[in-house]
């Protein structure tokens, strides 16, 4: 099984930020479509954005503008910035990994990691 390891959630007060991180060290890395997906408590889980092997990032709209996501390659790792959050973005996160076509549905995402609790709150 290949390993993804989130890193980085925790308490945040609204309009706060916080950087998630990623590591997958055992992929063949340029050939993964690298997703985040949250769950917030009692709801289904939902995508949040998705970053190519190319790097072009792509965001569900309730973050767009907020939230950005980024790979590094040399260190096998994605992030996914978090900037200007609010309660609503309390949730577990976590990041995937799916083949070069793997987009908005978490059913395309291979490999997933154990997910990250982040919680806004004053």
């Amino acid at each position: 099984q290949v390993p993804l390891v989130e890193s980085g959630g925790g308490l945040v007060q609204p309009g706060g930020s916080l950087k998630l991180s990623c590591v997958a060290s055992r992929l063949p890395w340029s050939d993964f479509t690298m997703g985040w997906f949250r769950q917030p408590p009692g709801k289904e889980r939902e995508i949040v954005g998705f970053i190519s092997w190319g790097g072009t990032a792509y965001y569900k709209e309730s973050v767009k503008g907020r939230f950005t996501i980024s790979r590094d390659a040399a260190r096998s790792t994605v992030y996914l910035q978090l900037d200007s959050v609010n309660v609503e973005d309390t949730a577990v996160y976590f990041c995937a990994a799916g083949g070069p076509g793997s987009s908005w549905w978490h059913d395309e995402y291979e490999y997933w990691g154990q997910g990250t609790q982040v919680t806004v709150s004053s």
